[in-house]
């Protein structure tokens, strides 16, 4: 229960921490809390330094559980493995590794000290950063693929409207471009719908950056390298998170490629028996895990991960 008390309060840093991680951490005693933490801001204490210091004496021989394990390296502030080491705690559990090649491991550090340290791996750790995790260790941002389609595979309804998907849904398109860092479709649905790509009536500060690939004018921020170099870039102007929101062209490309991290299909609950079909032409089949399903109003989304979180 203190690995998931620490998850929650990791998620109290969210929106704040930018470009760093959300960590929580508890310090206990006998199932009895003594102390919590979270980061907050970039610049600012650590998760597990935060708890520390609120348990203060004490933490010895406590036990301190924290979402990510403590880092082992000299960045904007010191190793919380320092921190650690002098609080006199008696065992660390960590929920996920540090990714980070530079700052990862803590535990390591903690063992050869003489403390007790468990490993979880816990895939809700893993998921809380899975952006910030896939843009350290892969250097390039952690990539969404959002796609909404009628029963029979179509993603466009020739004659119909231009929403496939219910008012409900839409709305959770805007919640998600509000929590990613850029948003991106393919020029040809730049042609065919000039799309705003920005997040609407959800309270959203900033604004998504807005992309296109592919080659033509536009007045989205048009990105016509090669997909690896084009991710590459965005990572290293601090791109963590992209939403693909394109047509089945984009879809095909990027999972062709390999750079597809999660599929969010939202299906809406018609029979259209026409129109454009999601079904890319791939070498292998494209697995997905972690498969959940959710009504959103009338339609149904399906969410999977073709690479999970590391």
């Amino acid at each position: 229960m203190s690995l998931e008390r620490a998850l929650a309060l990791a998620e109290r840093g969210r929106g704040t921490t930018h470009p760093n991680p959300v960590v929580g951490a508890v310090v206990a005693r006998d199932g009895e809390v003594i102390a919590e933490g979270w980061h907050e801001r970039k610049g600012g204490p650590h998760a597990e330094v935060v708890a520390l210091d609120a348990a203060g004496e004490r933490a010895r021989g406590a036990t301190l559980y924290v979402t990510m394990e403590p880092c082992a390296h000299h960045g904007t502030t010191p190793p919380c493995t320092e921190a650690v080491l002098r609080s006199g705690v008696a065992k660390v559990v960590a929920g996920s590794l540090d990714p980070n090649p530079e700052a990862r491991g803590g535990l390591d550090v903690l063992r050869a000290a003489g403390i007790e340290v468990e490993l979880q791996d816990s895939f809700a750790a893993r998921a809380q950063n899975e952006a910030w995790r896939t843009w350290v260790s892969l250097r390039r941002p952690f990539v969404v693929l959002k796609l909404a389609q009628t029963l029979d595979g179509r993603v466009t309804v020739p004659g119909s409207s231009r929403w496939i998907s219910g008012p409900a849904s839409r709305r959770r398109v805007h919640e998600l471009r509000a929590r990613v860092d850029a948003v991106a479709v393919g020029m040809g649905t730049v042609r065919a719908d000039d799309p705003q790509l920005t997040a609407r009536d959800v309270g959203a500060v900033p604004q998504p950056r807005r992309l296109v690939f592919g080659r033509g004018p536009s007045d989205l921020e048009v990105r016509s390298g090669p997909l690896g170099v084009e991710l590459g870039a965005l990572a290293k102007e601090g791109v963590q998170s992209l939403l693909l929101e394109g047509g089945p062209t984009l879809a095909a490309s990027f999972l062709r490629e390999g750079y597809v991290d999660k599929l969010m299909l939202f299906v809406a609950p018609f029979v259209a028996g026409a129109g454009m079909q999601f079904a890319p032409e791939l070498e292998e089949p494209v697995r997905l895990t972690r498969m959940t399903s959710e009504r959103v109003g009338d339609d149904l989304l399906l969410t999977g991960y073709v690479r999970e979180p590391s």
